[in-house]
């Protein structure tokens, strides 16, 4: 999926996730921070890039500030914030067999 513009879904309300996705160049660049980093740290890096190779998305800088977000939520966020870069309005794709 080809990314237009920048774009931001979720908030930093405990619980939740942050996403922020802009068009890349050299493959997909996540810098992530969470409250429970030592914890959840990996899995919740595989939640994103999974979600991401799901949607087609080769190219973007994703910078995520996780609040305790669990599995579905962050699913969830990453699909927003890539519908909302790469312009897609209507007929959205929701949950694209994760």
């Amino acid at each position: 999926m080809l990314l237009k513009k920048s774009a931001i879904a979720g908030t930093l309300e405990s619980s939740d996730v942050q996403i922020m996705i802009e068009p890349g160049h050299n493959g997909i660049e996540l810098s992530l921070s969470s409250s429970v980093m030592n914890l959840y740290g990996k899995q919740i890096r595989a939640a994103i890039l999974t979600t991401l190779a799901k949607l087609g998305v080769e190219n973007a800088k994703v910078t995520v500030i996780d609040k305790g977000a669990v599995d579905c939520t962050i699913k969830a966020r990453v699909e927003c914030a890539v519908f909302r870069a790469a312009e897609i309005k209507e007929n959205l794709p929701w949950g694209v067999r994760m």
